[in-house]
């Protein structure tokens, strides 16, 4: 297939590069002459425009910071401008509101789209390995589906228009209060003067095992590789779970949903990333405890 993709960030630029060894024809466009030059050495056909790089496309994949820039770019230069019958799948994360209100203005131009944020983090969108939540109607879904596999090891069909968006925020939510509890975890164990390899040995196998601990330890030298290997550089930068911690606190807020312990999690992020440290990884919140 001929895919545009529009947005070749740090999430964006391994994805688009892992659609060309799947064997598309990827055409991209980003704001950043880097980012750019990066996409072109993955061998995808760089343009200075998004109108430029949606030209007799089949399809559009968008990774783009915020729901304002999704709606901006959409609206004005993908809708209508796309060929008749491309599909569009935005992959950023961003608010529900947005996700159905650009999904049902495309669907009104003619447009099929879903929402499909994604889980995984840098290493998994340079892997392909990433996990994407989907929201549309089931014939998007169908035709989504194979393009989103070239990226990820998982593509789910949340359920209709934003349902995507709804599950990365539920997910997120429960990622950073569960990030924090198993920082602190650790923190408490090895004042009580625990070993904390020995810690994770039980705890791993014992009912208190989560992802945080097991996939994503905090702790230097302990469990798989980690960012906190690599003094907590590269991964899930602070800023964005903060993001998408805010996103949860809106969404709850917005249904009437009462989250103490997300908005906790939310509180304790937004002091750490006001700290001059929303470029670390997110699991560097074990710093602070």
């Amino acid at each position: 297939m001929k895919i545009a993709f529009i947005g070749l960030g740090n999430m964006g630029g391994g994805m688009a590069a892992n659609l060309v060894k799947a064997g598309h024809d990827v055409s991209a466009f980003d704001l950043s002459p880097d980012a750019l030059a990066r996409a072109k050495e993955n061998k995808c056909a760089v343009f200075d425009t998004v109108q430029g790089a949606i030209a007799g496309v089949d399809a559009v994949v968008s990774m783009l910071p915020n729901g304002a820039i999704v709606d901006a770019v959409y609206g004005a230069d993908v809708i209508g401008h796309a060929p008749q019958g491309a599909l569009f799948l935005d992959c950023s994360t961003i608010d529900v509101d947005t996700a159905r209100k650009v999904t049902a203005a495309a669907e009104a131009a003619g447009y099929a789209m879903v929402d499909a944020p994604v889980s995984g983090g840098i290493a998994a969108a340079n892997g392909g390995t990433l996990t994407f939540m989907v929201g549309g109607t089931d014939d998007a879904f169908a035709r989504a589906e194979p393009i989103l596999a070239a990226m990820g090891k998982a593509v789910i069909h949340a359920g209709t228009s934003g349902a995507g968006q709804a599950a990365k925020i539920c997910n997120n939510m429960l990622l950073g209060a569960s990030m924090i509890a198993t920082c602190e975890t650790f923190k408490l164990a090895e004042k009580l003067g625990l070993d904390l390899q020995t810690f994770y040995d039980i705890s791993s196998k014992a009912s208190g095992q989560n992802w945080s601990m097991t996939s994503y330890c905090p702790v230097p030298g302990v469990g798989p590789q980690s960012p906190a290997d690599n003094d907590y550089q590269g991964g899930f930068a602070t800023a964005l779970m903060l993001k998408d911690l805010k996103l949860a606190m809106e969404a709850a807020q917005s249904v009437d949903a009462d989250v103490p312990m997300g908005q906790k999690a939310a509180a304790l992020y937004e002091a750490y990333a006001n700290s001059g440290a929303g470029g670390m990884d997110f699991s560097a919140i074990i710093k602070t405890l």
